[in-house]
């Protein structure tokens, strides 16, 4: 097969998606023209594409020139109309079969692309194409007649032309094609139809584009379980989730010995399967002897959210037989709900005291547990197309 070049249209405003252009709406982590791109860099591997044209907005060429590729790339400008951009991207090819894609259809195969080559020539067009399945109707003013769908298919793109008579083709057709066969066809050029693929669809509205990160986009959700305790002794201060507590007896460690932050935080470390806070914050070390649990509990959530975590739930249980804490739930929630959440609004932190009955360390007063549940998620890029031909 001889390499073709490939011309990405990227000029058109979307105007019907309202907002920023659709080619520069983000599909997973990337702009959405950048997928036709990758696509093209993986055909120019294989000895398919020979190059790539990308054809944008008047204006926004440099922009597009800084995300250089790893083949043979050039960014041109386009036009008022469709067929001025096709025709601007296909004068600056040089290979003798063009392939035209938009770029609002992120999702076309390799298998489509290279169908699609290997039924071009120099002289014999090729497009994908996909039988028309909803019921159809025509409107006439009030009235609504059924249209026979037998005949019908809808067209996709890439489209692929002989370079010279395709330019041709366009010259002569003027500006009012829906698509590049429309002027092949006029041209008295034959046209061959290759299987389309249902989930090569365009990206028009904005439903569209809801659903195209939805194909894209994989939550992965994670669970950590975090547990601590410290026994209490008198002339120590009580902190509980950053909250001084008056008591004669306070929580013995080598820090604070906040138990509810200790828990929290080895709850959001072991769902994002980092090292614990003892490895982390380790006693040995005498920059945290009586360090602030909440500020290293901050830390932790600035290490998770580094790695592209969201905190979504913590649940914690505090074991206490004294003082009485109700008074300080309140202030204990607002403080983790203050270090833990992203939004001001979110509840993000549940709250649980429960007494030891006056059974065990915990019931003799000798020390606090606590417990924590972590639920984190990410977002992540699926690395290839989910779908196939």
């Amino acid at each position: 097969m001889i390499p073709c070049s490939l011309v990405i249209v990227a000029a058109g405003k979307g105007q019907r998606m309202g907002g920023i252009p659709k080619q520069l709406e983000l599909i997973g982590n990337r702009p959405m023209w950048q997928w036709s791109v990758r696509k093209a860099e993986s055909l120019h591997a294989k000895g398919i594409v020979g190059e790539c044209i990308l054809v944008v907005s008047p204006g926004e060429e440099e922009h597009f020139s800084k995300n250089c590729s790893r083949m043979p790339f050039r960014v041109v400008p386009g036009g008022e109309k469709r067929a001025n951009s096709v025709l601007n991207g296909v004068s600056a090819c040089s290979c003798d079969v063009v392939l035209v894609h938009d770029a609002a259809r992120p999702f076309a195969s390799e298998d489509l692309f290279v169908a699609i080559a290997d039924a071009t020539s120099a002289t014999n067009g090729a497009i994908p194409v996909c039988h028309v399945t909803d019921a159809l109707k025509r409107r006439d003013g009030n009235s609504v007649r059924p249209v026979d769908r037998d005949s019908l298919i809808a067209a996709q793109t890439p489209q692929g032309f002989g370079r010279a008579l395709l330019a041709e083709s366009l010259e002569a057709y003027g500006l009012h094609g829906n698509d590049e066969a429309e002027a092949w066809v006029a041209g008295g050029h034959p046209l061959s139809l290759i299987a389309g693929e249902r989930n090569n669809f365009k990206i028009t509205y904005p439903e569209d584009l809801v659903l195209a990160r939805k194909i894209t986009d994989v939550t992965e959700c994670r669970t950590g379980i975090g547990f601590d305790v410290h026994p209490l002794q008198p002339g120590r201060r009580l902190i509980l989730g950053g909250v001084h507590i008056p008591s004669p007896l306070g929580l013995y460690g080598h820090s604070d010995a906040d138990v509810v932050a200790h828990a929290v935080s080895d709850a959001i470390l072991g769902a994002a399967g980092e090292p614990d806070i003892g490895m982390l914050f380790p006693a040995s070390d005498a920059s945290y002897k009586d360090a602030d649990s909440m500020d290293l509990l901050r830390r932790v959530v600035s290490i998770v959210r580094s790695k592209g975590w969201s905190i979504r739930w913590i649940d914690v249980v505090l074991s206490a037989q004294y003082p009485r804490l109700s008074p300080y739930l309140e202030e204990i929630l607002t403080r983790l709900e203050r270090t833990l959440s992203s939004t001001e609004h979110e509840k993000t932190v549940n709250l649980k005291v429960k007494s030891g009955e006056g059974i065990g360390p915990v019931g003799d007063g000798q020390c606090m547990e606590c417990s924590a549940v972590a639920t984190i998620e990410r977002f992540s890029e699926r690395n290839v197309s989910p779908f196939t031909t």
